[in-house]
């Protein structure tokens, strides 16, 4: 068993408790719920870092990494955390940070004009301020570590995490707001402090909850399991409209479609026109929203509507307060769900199927470049649209694009999904709409049609569906911010963990930890396009990750495996299967088979992976030190996950095959027998 040999002259809120694996659980547990909860709550009040909550997700593996280096000390971080995140949510919610996000080189969907400190900056003080908050708690689970058996200890951690995850998904089951969330992690800091810090604790909670409740109760404030949603009601002499923000950011605005047609925009009327004057039966519309776009479909005369939006709570203001009444229609059916996925498991042809402005303004968390609407807009979604058409249907998009080569890249991935020009008009500030017949005798172009460049961007597709992003290198923003993260947690490390050479005999575990956090980064890209975007998805997918896990060290605890060179092999064998079947090759099974395949090819190598990582722990002379270097690797695999714009995700699973590699070479001979 690992001890620190320091615990004796430490304060009381160091020593060693009576009952570690209580502790150790309401640690875990509040790790996973804290880093949840700061990827959105700091994605909602930080003007645009929902499209970086990668790095909210980095800070907190290196705030992880440190506490369990710190656990080893006789100081303690602990009775700070509260304090660091009272001052946090005061200093966020006081004085508004937008990230200015000019001259990237990936498009961001906002109408503001930003102003604050470059992403470049403001990033990397965002991941120290998180990894800071988050050392508190996982300095606690080191702690509990050195008390117990590595692999009981590690068990116990992920019975901890896995009911923080719970935790937090239950809640936005609920569309809880903020406050709850606050109370929650406020309640179980003021648990894990001891001694008279505990008072201060309970003070920093309490102006945490203060602050939280006074953003959720303002007027027009409310919270979905994406954003925090802001309605503002204005009257004007054609009729009250409602304009709906999202994180920050201007998203929609709800009036009458009378209005919408003849005074907001050509481009809502626009796909009607572009196609022949048949009958409009059935009409599927993708990013329904609040209902507006439903409510033109009927006016235009549709029979039947299916209205499809990821975001409950938006459809919920639509239903509430659309002045058309769309949703109370008896000809509408609301669905809530990602639209990727409604079209693959649905069997119904179309007369009209309408991306509605569909650009979520934030990403699937744990996936740095997968927004929710990425995999909407490759070219196998677009002929899967086509296939959704009937004989006479017509496919149409649009939006306000904010640059011209995305509006010819997205004509062009009409034109090859369907196998003819779109129609393509164009009203000035890179607003466009793309209509596209199933049949090219069905569709009717305007005279002032923008004809495709002999020359336009490929197509995103399912393996990169990268649609916002130009090509060439990596991102600026993201070289400078990822080498600034990179050398603030060398140099963190260095000074909590003493010299580098220290931990060379777990340098295995820090391969491991790369690899386990690309490979987990993989498999949420691969669950999104098999089964949607939504948060659900992708909760249920980091709850199944922690499952296997567990059920790997139980395996290894319970069980004699095989020695350590065949549980790699076998983890190269799993990797290359995965490699070989491809994601797309599941879209055309039925729901059951669909899961059943894509469980085993995904789950397989991680249960695999973490059977040769229990063997390895379960060995390892200081635990506390061993899952800290193990978590610091972690952060290199989260930056490595970029690389993905260059290689597309399939390939990650070389790069996970390279890594897993590097640490079945640098693991001490000494374990190899095992």
């Amino acid at each position: 068993m690992a001890t620190t040999g320091t615990q004796e002259s430490a304060p009381i809120h160091v020593r060693a408790t009576v009952h570690p694996v209580p502790r150790l659980v309401l640690a875990s547990a509040l790790m996973l719920f804290l880093e949840l909860a700061l990827i959105r709550w700091l994605g909602a009040n930080i003007v645009h870092l929902s499209y970086f909550t990668n790095f909210v997700l980095l800070g907190s593996f290196l705030g992880i990494g440190l506490g369990f280096l710190i656990s080893r000390k006789t100081w303690s971080v602990l009775p700070w955390t509260p304090v660091l995140l009272a001052g946090l949510v005061l200093v966020v919610r006081h004085y508004p940070v937008s990230i200015d996000r000019q001259g990237a080189d990936v498009i961001f969907f906002t109408a503001l004009k930003t102003t604050g400190p470059p992403a470049w900056l403001m990033l990397p003080i965002v991941f120290l301020v998180v990894a800071a908050i988050l050392a508190g708690p996982a300095e606690a689970v080191g702690r509990c570590f050195a008390q117990l058996p590595p692999l009981t200890s590690y068990r116990w951690d992920l019975v901890g995490s896995l009911c923080g995850i719970v935790g937090f998904s239950v809640l936005s089951v609920l569309q809880a707001p903020s406050y709850v969330w606050g109370t929650v992690a406020g309640l179980a800091l003021v648990v894990l402090v001891g001694g008279w810090q505990r008072w201060l604790a309970l003070l920093a909670g309490v102006a945490v909850v203060a602050t939280l409740v006074v953003e959720s109760t303002t007027a027009g404030v409310s919270w979905s399991p994406y954003y925090k949603v802001t309605t503002e009601t204005v009257d004007a002499p054609s009729g009250a409209r409602v304009y709906i923000s999202v994180n920050g950011v201007p998203h929609q605005s709800m009036s009458s479609a009378d209005w919408k047609l003849n005074r907001a925009s050509e481009i809502y009327g626009a796909p009607y026109e572009r196609r022949e004057e048949t009958p409009l039966r059935d009409v599927l519309v993708v990013g329904a929203g609040s209902g507006s776009d439903v409510a033109i479909a009927l006016e235009k005369g549709a029979e039947h509507v299916d209205a499809v939006d990821i975001d409950p709570r938006i459809v919920q203001i639509g239903v509430d307060d659309n002045p058309d009444g769309a949703y109370q229609d008896p000809r509408v059916t609301r669905h809530i769900n990602d639209g990727r996925a409604f079209l693959e498991g649905t069997d119904a042809k179309y007369d009209l199927i309408l991306f509605a402005l569909p650009d979520s303004l934030s990403l699937v968390s744990g996936a740095s470049q997968i927004r929710l609407e990425s995999f909407l807009f490759t070219e196998e979604a677009l002929r899967s649209a086509r296939e959704h058409l009937t004989d006479d249907g017509v496919f149409a998009m649009y939006n306000y694009y904010r640059q011209d080569w995305l509006i010819d890249r997205l004509g062009g991935t009409a034109a090859a999904a369907f196998g003819h020009a779109p129609c393509i008009d164009t009203y000035g500030a890179a607003t466009a709409v793309v209509s596209v017949a199933k049949d090219p005798g069905n569709q009717r172009c305007g005279p002032d049609n923008h004809a495709l460049p002999s020359s336009h961007l490929e197509p995103a597709t399912d393996d990169a569906p990268f649609l916002y992003y130009d090509g060439g290198m990596l991102p600026t923003i993201y070289l400078w911010a990822l080498g600034g993260i990179l050398l603030i947690s060398l140099l963190l490390v260095r000074a909590f963990g003493g010299p580098l050479r220290a931990m060379r005999p777990y340098a295995d575990l820090f391969f491991m930890g790369a690899a386990f956090l690309l490979l987990e980064t993989k498999n949420i890209a691969t669950f999104a396009l098999l089964f949607g975007t939504t948060w659900i998805v992708n909760a249920m997918v980091f709850a199944g990750v922690l499952l296997i896990v567990l059920a790997a060290v139980e395996t290894t605890r319970r069980l004699r495996t095989p020695s350590l060179p065949v549980v790699f092999g076998l983890v190269a064998i799993s990797l290359a299967v995965a490699w070989v079947v491809q994601p797309a090759w599941l879209l055309g099974l039925s729901f059951t088979p669909r899961l059943l395949v894509a469980v085993l090819l995904a789950f397989a190598p991680i249960y695999l992976a973490n059977i040769a990582f229990a063997k390895r722990f379960e060995v390892s002379g200081d635990s506390q030190a061993a899952f800290g270097v193990n978590l610091l690797g972690a952060i290199v695999g989260g930056c490595l996950e970029y690389s993905a714009l260059l290689t597309g995700y399939r390939n990650l699973l070389i790069v996970v095959a390279v890594l897993y590699l590097a640490a079945f070479l640098l693991k001490p001979r000494a374990t190899l027998p095992v």
